[in-house]
């Protein structure tokens, strides 16, 4: 089948499925990502090089704007907003590759979607948001889900959820600040300042840290910085494709993939305590995220 065939062919399907299979895409990536980070930390990369690849990654993404507009692109009327908004970056990619180094991929996965329940709780005082009945319930049905996931004799290292928990609170930082930064700005002019931001943040640690790494890994760090940074390329394009309420959902088959995943490479099986509360936090996450997506809707 040609490009201009299979363009067309994309370009037929309801927009609605293809925002499904852009999240889809976006949560392979993001299944991907973990697996890359437990292997990373294996080899002895240390995180600070990993964050720096992380972060430079995203002018990737951006050489077509920057070569169209040049330094215009970080043209803005709000720039502390941008500066808070890339240090939530750095401070939430910080943590959750820490947190990957003291727990099991499944588990930290399963813990950074408590971000969504941390959002609700922050979303009412700081952006005068109305939060309905279904969005507290699955609010506190997610905080008791790690309630269960956390409980002593379940195996999991409690620094290690810290970190994860702490960067799901620390990504409420980067929704709210989106939420409003996408009302006067361009989606390429937000990535590029927390490109900036993140990969200035990044770099005294990496040069600090600095290890001597082979070609192979090297290799390994230049395909993961530049395949990440798509995620946040792929969420857009999938709320613009596709009504929220039928993506947004789609975003939860990263656990199920990285649990698979986890187990066939790195023989990783969350104890069966830990896939209760697993279950809670998803289901508390999906509540809320169906909601929010009604209630965009109907706005």
């Amino acid at each position: 089948m040609t490009q201009a065939r299979l363009r067309a062919a994309w370009a037929g399907l309801h927009g609605n499925l293809r925002g499904m299979v852009l999240m889809g895409l976006a949560a392979f990536i993001f299944a991907a990502e973990v697996l890359a980070i437990r292997w990373m930390n294996a080899r002895g990369i240390p995180i600070a090089t990993q964050l720096l690849a992380r972060s430079a990654g995203q002018f990737v993404w951006l050489l077509p704007a920057l070569a169209a507009g040049g330094v215009a692109l970080f043209r803005t009327r709000r720039p502390a907003m941008h500066v808070f908004r890339g240090a939530c970056s750095l401070i939430c990619w910080g943590l959750y590759f820490l947190s990957f180094v003291w727990l099991d991929a499944a588990t930290g996965t399963v813990l950074s979607f408590t971000n969504v329940m941390f959002t609700t709780l922050l979303a009412a005082p700081l952006l005068g948001e109305r939060v309905g009945l279904a969005r507290w319930a699955g609010t506190l049905l997610g905080l008791a889900g790690v309630a269960i996931m956390l409980r002593p004799g379940t195996g999991i290292d409690p620094f290690g959820a810290a970190l994860a928990i702490g960067s799901a609170i620390a990504w409420c930082g980067i929704t709210l600040t989106s939420r409003v930064l996408t009302r006067t700005e361009r989606t390429q002019t937000v990535v590029a300042w927390v490109g900036l931001v993140t990969t200035c943040g990044t770099l005294p640690f990496a040069i600090w840290y600095w290890q001597p790494i082979g070609l192979g890994d090297a290799a390994i760090l230049l395909v993961f910085g530049c395949v990440t940074p798509g995620i946040i390329w792929l969420l857009t394009e999938a709320y613009r494709a596709g009504e929220a309420s039928a993506v947004a959902p789609l975003q939860y088959l990263r656990l199920p993939m990285v649990a698979l995943f986890g187990w066939m490479v790195l023989g990783e099986v969350p104890d069966a305590v830990a896939w209760a509360g697993a279950t809670v936090i998803l289901a508390g996450a999906v509540i809320i995220t169906i909601a929010e997506a009604r209630a965009i809707r109907r706005g």
